[in-house]
């Protein structure tokens, strides 16, 4: 069951990222994010969401100061996750089922809404029928990668609630487009995931155990698959998608690429001999 937490008011700060005061949509929009120890960032993160009616935060274990620097937020609602996490996309479906509102636009507690998405969105006559997909400028060290499959990057992040959700998917999750219209819109979500190596080391143990929750019993794998797949994705990000062109940001990012691959793989060989 999730746990609710008391807000104490917002001590109002101007910020430049996005209007304040509500959207001028006919809609009702509740911004949903998943937290576990986001400190960095979540201050700009929530600053860009002040014209949001309801933001929800379901934090996953935070153990440094994120609890505090949301609830410094006068339009935030904060729960924490009781018991082991479920999996990205059922702790997502969770934060969905809190808001208040039916349209949801999903933020991770690393992107920065642009004041020009803020904008758009605002003005937007929703349509319960459509997903909206939305652009992403993805970061690395503070620099704008445009190689590694990295750009063009969209993702589908504002849906109505009554007609779709996430997919209840251990990692990848998504909004379920099917019978759906998805409608581009043009303006972007920075996005900050990875500021340094130990970023990566981290995301990479996380998302290959639970590629191997997820898919155990239901894939093949092996060392062999393992090292040929994580050749494959190096060089594919690397060579294919133009890494070499942005330095040792893109030689990095290659790199973790094909770690990721490498590891998941290994990690289901051995999850699949366990469960034999």
């Amino acid at each position: 069951m999730d746990q609710a937490i008391a807000l104490r008011p917002h001590v109002a700060r101007p910020t430049g990222r996005a209007r304040a005061g509500r959207s001028v949509s006919p809609a009702r929009i509740s911004a949903t994010i998943l937290t576990k120890d986001s400190s960095a960032l979540l201050d700009e993160v929530l600053s860009a969401l002040t014209w949001c009616d309801d933001v929800v935060v379901l934090d996953t274990g935070s153990s440094d100061a994120t609890l505090e620097i949301a609830a410094s937020f006068a339009n935030v609602r904060i729960h924490r996750l009781a018991g082991p996490f479920p999996g990205f996309g059922r702790a997502h479906r969770r934060a969905v089922a809190l808001a208040r509102y039916d349209w949801i636009l999903s933020i991770d507690s690393d992107e920065i809404v642009e004041p020009g998405l803020a904008e758009e969105i605002a003005t937007l006559p929703l349509n319960p029928g459509a997903v909206y997909s939305i652009p992403f400028r993805n970061y690395y060290r503070g620099r704008h990668i445009t190689t590694c499959g990295w750009f063009p990057d969209r993702h589908e992040r504002l849906f109505n609630r009554t007609v779709t959700n996430f997919s209840p998917c251990e990692v990848h999750e998504r909004v379920e487009v099917r019978n759906l219209a998805v409608v581009p819109l043009r303006h972007a979500i920075s996005h900050f995931s990875y500021r340094s190596t130990g970023d990566f080391l981290r995301k990479m143990s996380d998302y290959s155990r639970l590629f191997a929750e997820q898919n155990v019993g239901r894939k093949k794998s092996g060392p062999g698959k393992a090292v040929l797949r994580s050749m494959w994705a190096f060089f594919k990000s690397y060579v294919l998608e133009r890494g070499f062109s942005q330095g040792t940001e893109g030689l990095t990012i290659s790199a973790y690429k094909s770690q990721v691959v490498f590891w998941k793989y290994l990690r289901l060989h051995e999850a699949n001999a366990r469960s034999a």
